[in-house]
């Protein structure tokens, strides 16, 4: 068995680690602290986030001999990165997250659930996706008006990432970020910090369980989750000839994501673009060998986790907009892809635009975020509109 390991698989997955976390932790401590975490916190969910992803990916490749790779749920930080500040604080966002991951593992037992996720429209779908990374996508242009001097020279080496190769955008661009870091940080606040350790603290915290909390978050971050990451990251492993068990797959993230979520972690799920990447022939020439590729990707993400607590550190030290306009970076391919989705069908413009300004409008009704009700509202005019062209 070990006769399978190649260069190409280790290469690629550490290629794909590096890419996806340097892509998105900003995504999640940006996510994390919109819902009330500390620094302490957030240091300690993404510690579970790195974790749980890693392992994930060692178990299930392993087990499966398919590059089944896991991720944590990116377009759920940029929703929480989105969201208002629960009454609750911190911990009523990790009672609310707690139910998410219920909820994937439940979809994992009742397949009937996962075929009512399916079956939202897919311009709904993705205007639900767009309205909730648009706003954090505004922070680059902000950041830039903001503070020139700092963000310019991260929004040029994204440029240049995309003109060299699409994958290498965002790892130029936190290179640069930690760079420019290195020269207007307060050294002196760093020493002093209490962030600064090896572990964070990884005790868990006291969950808060409300209505409001499951309606407004759970529900939006579940939906998103699964259109966002699963349904693409199944995608990818068909396209690329894998043919895996999906309630399986989804049982089993859903567990790992129900064992994470009370430590403040965003929910785990099947990865899209680190799966492109160790499916694909650069993994190795034999497609059968290549699940090692995910295998190597989760043991280099696993070792990411130790790094939690110190740039967790790095990001309260540098100004804010930069911060978010570095995740906002991260999001741009994806709120493209969600719009080309959301308006692709020139009949039914109405209901994703609901959907969509719902969203991205950050508007509450009834105590309840607009992202529920922009599904809620969109998928009900968008089955209405289809009853009466069928007429």
């Amino acid at each position: 068995m070990l006769k399978e390991i190649t260069p190409s698989a280790v290469y690629m997955g550490f290629l794909a680690a590096f890419v996806g976390y340097l892509a998105s932790f900003a995504i999640v401590l940006a996510g994390l602290k919109a819902v009330g975490a500390t620094d302490a916190q957030a240091a300690t969910g993404l510690f579970y986030a790195t974790i749980g992803t890693g392992l994930g990916s060692v178990i299930l490749p392993w087990i499966l001999r398919v590059p089944a790779a896991v991720a944590w749920s990116t377009p759920g930080a940029a929703f929480l990165a989105a969201t208002t500040m629960l009454d609750g604080g911190f911990n009523e966002a990790v009672g609310a997250m707690i139910i998410c991951a219920g909820l994937i593992l439940l979809t994992g037992f009742v397949p009937a659930i996962g075929r009512f996720v399916t079956n939202i429209p897919k311009p709904v779908a993705g205007a639900l996706l767009a309205g909730v990374l648009i706003k954090l996508c505004f922070a680059p242009v902000l950041a830039l008006g903001e503070i020139p001097h700092l963000m310019f020279p991260v929004l040029l080496a994204w440029l240049v990432g995309l003109y060299w190769n699409r994958l290498f955008a965002m790892p130029l661009a936190m290179i640069t970020f930690f760079v420019i870091l290195g020269f207007v940080m307060d050294y002196d606040q760093l020493r002093q910090s209490p962030t600064v350790a090896l572990f964070p603290n990884l005790s868990p915290f006291t969950p808060i369980f409300t209505l409001n909390s499951v309606i407004s978050i759970s529900i939006p971050l579940y939906l998103v989750t699964m259109a966002g990451q699963n349904i693409p990251g199944f995608a990818v492993l068909s396209l690329n000839g894998y043919e895996v068990d999906r309630q399986a797959l989804l049982r089993k993230t859903g567990f790992a994501s129900l064992l994470i979520a009370p430590f403040g972690s965003v929910p785990a799920n099947m990865s899209a673009i680190t799966a492109a990447m160790v499916t694909g022939a650069d993994a190795g020439p034999n497609p059968n060998h290549r699940y090692w590729a995910a295998i190597f990707f989760g043991i280099f993400y696993a070792s990411f986790a130790f790094l939690a607590a110190f740039v967790t550190t790095l990001a309260s030290i540098a100004p804010a907009a930069l911060i978010t306009g570095v995740a906002g970076l991260a999001l741009i391919p994806a709120l493209v892809k969600a719009m080309g989705a959301a308006f692709e069908d020139e009949k039914h413009l109405e209901a994703p635009a609901l959907t969509f300004l719902m969203t991205a409008s950050g508007m509450t009704l009834f105590g309840i975020s607009g992202a529920f009700w922009g599904v809620l509202i969109g998928a009900t005019l968008w089955m209405i509109q289809s009853y009466r062209s069928e007429d």
